[in-house]
Order: C-alpha cells, then sequence, then structure tokens
C-alpha cells in the first residue's frame, strides 16, 4: 500500500548521453527511485522529450503521487554540451553608445569576433555586429539593424550598451523591437551589473547562443511537470549550486551552464564526505572536474571555451572527453578523442555489442554531426550496423575496469572493432588503446595540475573522487 505521508524530492538531469530522474525522502534523504532514459537529441521535442520520459516513468513506477512532490529541480549540461559541440545559433550584436571619445572607444569594444570554442575542431559561435550612435537609436534604426543581421543569419539578437548597467532604457527599446519581431534576444545589462562592456558583451552573447534551445527544453520540462498534477514550481539548477525559478532561466540559460556538474559537486559533499578532493563527473559526452577544498567547492567566473565570463559558478573545468568519446585518426596514429560521442553519433559502442554481430568489420571515416571533422571512426559491420571506438572500449580492452562498474563490458567486442584501426595504423590493439587513453590523459592532467596549482592542493594528500556512468573509463 503506498504510503500517502511521504514528501519527495526529485531531481531531473540532461546529460550527453542520458536523461536521469531521481526521487529523495525529503526527510531521510533515502533514494525512493530512479530512471533513466536515453536523450533524446534528435526528437522534434529535443532532449525535453527524454525529461519528459523520466519524470513520468519515475513517478509511476515508484507510486510516487503528484502530492507528494514538495520539490523538484532540474540539471543539465545541455548548454555545457552545446558549448563542446558547437550546437550554438548565431548571434547578431546590436552595440550603442553616446558620441564623442565614449562612443570612439565603445563602438571598437562593442565589435566582437566570433566567439571560437575549440579551436581543434572549429567549433564557434558566429557573430555579426551592428553599431548604433545613442542619438540615432529609434524604431527604424533598430529594425534596419536587426534586418542586416538577419540578412547574415543571425537567430538571436543581443543588445548592449555602454554603461548599459546604469540605464536600461536604450538596450530595453532594442530588446522590445526584437521580441516584437519575434526573435530571442538577450540585453547585456540583464546577464551581469559589472562594467567592462567587452566582456560584459561577450557573456551576454554566450547566453544568446543557447537561449532557443534552452527556452524550449525548460518550458517543455515544466509543462510536462504541471501535466503531471505536481503543483510546486519547476526549480533550475545554477551553475553556482543554487536554484532559480524557471521565469529567470529563460533570461539568462547561460546561469546554468554548469548546473550538472554543480549537481555533482553537492553529491559529492553529501554523501561521499570529500574534504580535499579532485572530483569528476564523467558521462557519455563531457568530463566535469573540479576541485573540493576543506570541504568547499572551489568558486570563480565561469569560463567558456577559454573565454572569461561574468557568470559566478563552481570553478569546474569541461572536457570534450568521457566514457563515449569516439576516436579521431590518420594514417599514422589517433590524433584526438571527442568531442563528439557515440550516442550523439547515433552508435552503440564496441563494447557493448554481441561480439557475434561483430563480423567483417570495416573502417569508415565520417563527421557525425554537419560541421565535425570528417575524420571520426565508425565501424561498419556485415549487418550494416554501424558502432564506434570509446575510450570505454579502449579501457576494456586493456582489463581496467571492475565488473561492478557501468562502464564494464565486453572485451572481445571491443577488440575486434579495434582490429582493422589498429591494422590501420600498423599497431596492436593493446598499443590502440593505450594511444587512446593516452589522449584523455594529456588532457585530464593539465587540469588536475591546474587546478591543484590554483587551489594550493597538496598532491600527496589529495584524493581523486570519480562518479558517473563513464567514470571507471577515466579515473583509474
Amino acid at each position: 500500500m503506498k504510503n500517502t505521508s511521504r514528501k519527495v524530492r526529485m531531481g531531473i538531469d540532461v546529460g550527453g548521453t542520458h536523461t536521469k530522474c531521481v526521487a529523495m525522502d525529503n526527510e531521510t534523504h533515502e533514494i525512493i527511485g530512479k530512471k533513466e532514459v536515453k536523450t533524446t537529441h534528435d526528437a522534434p521535442e529535443g532532449v525535453a522529450l527524454g525529461v519528459i520520459q523520466s519524470f513520468e516513468n519515475c513517478l509511476r513506477e515508484n507510486d510516487i503521487s503528484p502530492d507528494d512532490v514538495v520539490f523538484v529541480a532540474h540539471s543539465t549540461t545541455q548548454a555545457t554540451n552545446a558549448f563542446i559541440e558547437g550546437d550554438v545559433a548565431p548571434v547578431g550584436i546590436i552595440g550603442c553608445a553616446g558620441g564623442g571619445l565614449e562612443g570612439f572607444l565603445a563602438k571598437r569594444q562593442l565589435c566582437l569576433k566570433d566567439v571560437i570554442l575549440d579551436e581543434k575542431t572549429g567549433k564557434k559561435i558566429p557573430i555579426c555586429n551592428e553599431y548604433i550612435p545613442k542619438k540615432k537609436l529609434c524604431k527604424n534604426s533598430i529594425q534596419e539593424a536587426i534586418k542586416d543581421l538577419a540578412s547574415q543569419n543571425s537567430e538571436v539578437i543581443v543588445a548592449s550598451m555602454a554603461f548599459g548597467v546604469d540605464c536600461q532604457d536604450e538596450e530595453r527599446l532594442i530588446y522590445d523591437e526584437a521580441t516584437g519581431l519575434g526573435l530571442p534576444v538577450t540585453m547585456g545589462s540583464d546577464i551581469t551589473k559589472l562594467y567592462g562592456l567587452t566582456r560584459r558583451t561577450r557573456t551576454a552573447a554566450i547566453n544568446a547562443s543557447i537561449l532557443p534551445k534552452m527556452v524550449a527544453t525548460a518550458n517543455a520540462t515544466e509543462t510536462s511537470v504541471k501535466n503531471a498534477g505536481v503543483k510546486v514550481p519547476l526549480m533550475i539548477m545554477r551553475g553556482d549550486g543554487g536554484v532559480m525559478e524557471i521565469s529567470e532561466m529563460r533570461k539568462r540559460p547561460i546561469l546554468t551552464a554548469l548546473s550538472g556538474p554543480a549537481a555533482s559537486v553537492m553529491g559529492s559533499l553529501m554523501y561521499l564526505r570529500a574534504s580535499n578532493a579532485i572530483y569528476f563527473e564523467v558521462g557519455g559526452t563531457t568530463t566535469n572536474i573540479g576541485v573540493i577544498k576543506n570541504g568547499r567547492p572551489g568558486v570563480d567566473y565561469a569560463n567558456i571555451g577559454g573565454h572569461d565570463t561574468y557568470i559566478n559558478s563552481l570553478d569546474v573545468r569541461i572536457l570534450g572527453c568521457a566514457g563515449g568519446s569516439m576516436i579521431r585518426i590518420n594514417e599514422k596514429e589517433v590524433v584526438d578523442v571527442g568531442p563528439r560521442s557515440a550516442h550523439i553519433a547515433g552508435c552503440d559502442y564496441a563494447c557493448f555489442t554481441d561480439p557475434d554481430e561483430i563480423v567483417d568489420p570495416k573502417i569508415e571515416l565520417v563527421a557525425p554531426k554537419k560541421g565535425d571533422p570528417d575524420d571520426y571512426v565508425v565501424i561498419r559491420l556485415k549487418n550494416g550496423k554501424g558502432i564506434t571506438i570509446t575510450n570505454t572500449d579502449a579501457a576494456n580492452v586493456l582489463g581496467l575496469i571492475d565488473p561492478k562498474y557501468f562502464a564494464y563490458g565486453n572485451a572481445e567486442s571491443a577488440r575486434r572493432a579495434m582490429q582493422p584501426v589498429a591494422d590501420r595504423l600498423n599497431i596492436t590493439v593493446e598499443q590502440l588503446a593505450e594511444q587512446i587513453l593516452e589522449k584523455d590523459y594529456e588532457k585530464v592532467s593539465l587540469c588536475i595540475n591546474a587546478l591543484a596549482e590554483k587551489y594550493h592542493l597538496d598532491h600527496d594528500a589529495m584524493k581523486l573522487v570519480g562518479c558517473g556512468g563513464g567514470a571507471a573509463a577515466l579515473v583509474l
């Protein structure tokens, strides 16, 4: 018989590979139930479909009444993954400033170049610029600027005024015109009240680039929660570890950019009791690395794609290498691992494939998504199925994963899939596996050393704490 008196807290997390929902007793913090589904990147509803499925299934399968639910929070790596993989909207900036020297200097500060997210893959936020002197700012000039930006494929608008943190009137005028034309828009002064025109404008542009997708997901998630009969408002996890209402997220989705890692930190502090540690949250698409010192997480302004922002968050480094990261090769060696993951490319991991399926494997070098480099490895099987080689496969081949972990798979399957790649590179399968993990180690070790130096951690005393389904593949 269902316990009708319990109070339940629910959390939903959207990762690059899986979307999870967890229910917890509000008083005892005991896990009541959990449900996960594959993240629905290619569904018409986007990742929101997976959110709805995991949430509704968790309620139903664990006999939780909507009336029991006293809190619902949503964290996501959607924004983080969008930056890692370059799945962002082109941004048009309309800058404005007064006359004289102020206008001369501001015009230069407001004219931004594309925001490079990954130099290796060329992923970037495309940016176009228009400038309107304050004395010429009016409905007609704004509409003309928007028209010019739209002709250059801009899908979202940023309104940024020199000293806009003191008075929002000019930015509000641009906001109203863009909104009236049906375009998503971000005001620089809404993002931060700090001065520093270029950095504030860049932060607003980064925010704008994820605005369409993030708002669509938030709206669908909120609707699913309400349709399920849950009466409490949907809260969104922020990158600094706090929560905000969904109305705030619709303006500033960038605040959620590190919400997935933030949730992992809170879990590490709550359940693992870590006091001085480097923690890893390893999913299928990204690895999030941060620091806990004296029982507290490090906090700093977020750095996205090597660009400083004015967004206060947990000091987490996002790496585009994780359990499901695909490998890239040339004629001689493995050149990189990630950032594209197997799930987003629509491929299964080799080690999670039945070895009897792996017949006559052939190498295909592909660009999994438009704009990707065309040297990612897919293994085409005789039955037509495409699988791929990941960090998890490499770790299984080398016997590094204990059977108790989620990343444990069939080493023979991984070996069969990796053999044609090893043959092309004229090395053994074990050497190929070592090359794959060495590429990851290069990225991870640099990050660990940088964090340890920044927070003055003793290398001999600090712990490495790994969590997430792919942790056993990287944290060894």
